[in-house]
């Protein structure tokens, strides 16, 4: 079957829904129901664009149709007619092809305007690895201010020669996930160390960690029942208060063993707070990247897997240059992408990831035509 008779008939199916909320909604029985009304016009809304474009290309296709039949007819001055018209036919609909692909591909996008949790720790490389760490962060603060996205620290641990070993932040903002999904993974940075005396130049790592921020209708979490919470005095600095209050949560999610420490503040209810919008967002993180493992085996020869233990990115100081593993491109500008600039990043892995998408989607819907056949 045709990509486009696919892409097609995933439209109508979106048209032949939209048509049975509008006679779900006109029903006098349905529109006593406040609740139920609100919910319809809610997924009306969504399937509106799909619904009005499937007409458009049915309309255009029949136009182009009947064009063709005259076109092929005995009547010479009505067929050159119609002749003329069918290249200005196809013109119009050519373009509503991609725009069905990408409406399409937008609603398979759940996650693209979520609130961020981004997570960066030291790995390998020592002192060095903490003093990467914090430049991957101020990479980030300036992405985030050039693409007007509001960032807040939850919780950092600062490294001994400076940097951190472990920051955690929030951000928030229009499309802050889409903008920052490709993030998560090993970044790798080849330079000579501060802390280097003799000019060698060393390699360290550092991991993120980029989750959807996850709200109560995303996930839902018992909190009496499937949390473990302990409490403890907060270490470090911060003062006889924190050192003699247990101010400090530990929240254990017991399905998964995940786990969340945090002591950022001196207020316990401050920190719990804190602590379950995080291991919220990790429990969620956790059970879509399986649902997205098991969808996406296809794909993974193209965009990685998008473990956090693959290397996604070297930081080459000596030459220059950033190479982004996954799309085998480089960029020759370590100043700028250390500025926060990583569109170059961002288009090419969104065309990868785009390509791939469609093509497991176009999959999907194959299968579920021949099994509706």
């Amino acid at each position: 079957m045709e990509h486009r008779d696919v892409l097609l008939r995933a439209l109508a199916a979106k048209a032949r829904r939209h048509a049975e909320i509008q006679r779900q909604i006109e029903n006098p029985v349905v529109s006593q129901d406040h609740r139920k009304v609100s919910q319809l016009a809610q997924e009306l809304g969504r399937l509106t664009p799909a619904a009005h474009l499937h007409t458009k290309i049915v309309g255009l296709r029949k136009s182009i149709a009947d064009a063709r039949e005259l076109a092929a007819g005995s009547d010479a001055e009505m067929a050159e007619l119609a002749a003329s018209e069918i290249p200005g036919l196809d013109a119009e609909l050519e373009p509503l092809w991609p725009k069905a692909a990408d409406l399409l591909l937008d609603e398979e996008d759940k996650l693209g305007d979520h609130s961020v949790i981004l997570e960066i720790r030291a790995g390998e490389g020592g002192d060095e690895a903490g003093i990467f760490a914090g430049d991957i962060f101020g990479m980030y603060q300036h992405f985030c201010a050039s693409h007007r996205l509001k960032l807040e620290v939850l919780d950092e641990n600062a490294g001994v020669m400076g940097g951190y070993k472990e920051i955690v932040a929030e951000i928030n903002g229009t499309g802050a996930y889409r903008l920052l999904k490709f993030e998560g993974g090993v970044h790798r940075v080849q330079r000579v160390p501060k802390t280097e005396k003799q000019g060698r130049i060393q390699t360290s790592t550092a991991s993120v960690a980029v989750l959807p921020k996850a709200e109560e209708i995303d996930i839902k979490i018992d909190w009496e029942k499937d949390v473990r919470e302990d409490t403890m005095r907060a270490g470090g600095p911060g003062g006889q208060k924190v050192n003699k209050t247990e101010s400090a949560i530990r929240l254990t999610h017991l399905a998964t063993g995940l786990m969340v420490h945090m002591q950022d503040e001196k207020s316990q209810h401050k920190n719990r707070a804190k602590a379950r919008m995080i291991l919220m967002s990790r429990v969620f993180d956790h059970f879509q990247s399986k649902a997205d493992a098991e969808r996406a085996a296809t794909r993974r020869d193209m965009i990685g897997t998008a473990e956090r233990s693959e290397k996604i990115r070297t930081y080459n100081f000596p030459q220059n240059r950033v190479t982004d593993h996954r799309v085998r491109l480089d960029v020759f500008d370590i100043a700028g992408v250390m500025q926060g600039e990583l569109g170059a990043f961002h288009q090419k892995l969104t065309e990868a990831e785009r390509s791939a998408k469609l093509n497991e989607l176009l999959d999907r819907l194959e299968t579920q035509d021949r099994f509706a056949g």
